[in-house]
C-alpha cells in the first residue's frame, strides 16, 4: 500500500510527562529512540513525539505519508508546486523528507527502503 497517511508526529516539551499522560488516559504503548524522541502505538495508528526546545503549545502535528519510492515522490512534490523544507535524511527505520504544500501545510514522506 502506498500514498496513505502512515504516521503522525507531535511536538512535546517533556517526553516523560507526555508519555505518562497518553499511557494512563489512552493506554498507548511507547518505544524510546534516544532522549528526544519516542514513538507511540495506539493499536491502530502509529506516531511519535519529538522533544522541542522551542515548543509551541498550539503546534501542528506532522502528518507522514508512506511511499516506497522516496526520490520519485520528492520530484513530484517539487514539480507540482510543493517546497522541500528538509531534504531526504535517514532516521531509525528508514528515510524521509519534509515539504510544504502550495498552501504552506507541512507534511513528510517516508520510506523504509
Amino acid at each position: 500500500m502506498r500514498n496513505h497517511i502512515d504516521y503522525i508526529e507531535f511536538p512535546a516539551k517533556d517526553l516523560k510527562n507526555i508519555k505518562a499522560f497518553y499511557e494512563k488516559v489512552f493506554q498507548w504503548e511507547f518505544t524510546d529512540y534516544g532522549p528526544d524522541y519516542c514513538a507511540f502505538d495506539d493499536g491502530k495508528m502509529k506516531g511519535g513525539f519529538e522533544r522541542k526546545d522551542n515548543f509551541i503549545p498550539a503546534g501542528r502535528p506532522l502528518v507522514v505519508i508512506y511511499h516506497p519510492e522516496l526520490e520519485r515522490k520528492l520530484q513530484q512534490v517539487e514539480a507540482e508546486g510543493g517546497r522541500i523544507v528538509a531534504p531526504i535524511f535517514s532516521f531509525p527505520g528508514g528515510r524521509r523528507f519534509h515539504f510544504a504544500d502550495p498552501d504552506g501545510n507541512l507534511l513528510a514522506v517516508w520510506s523504509d527502503k
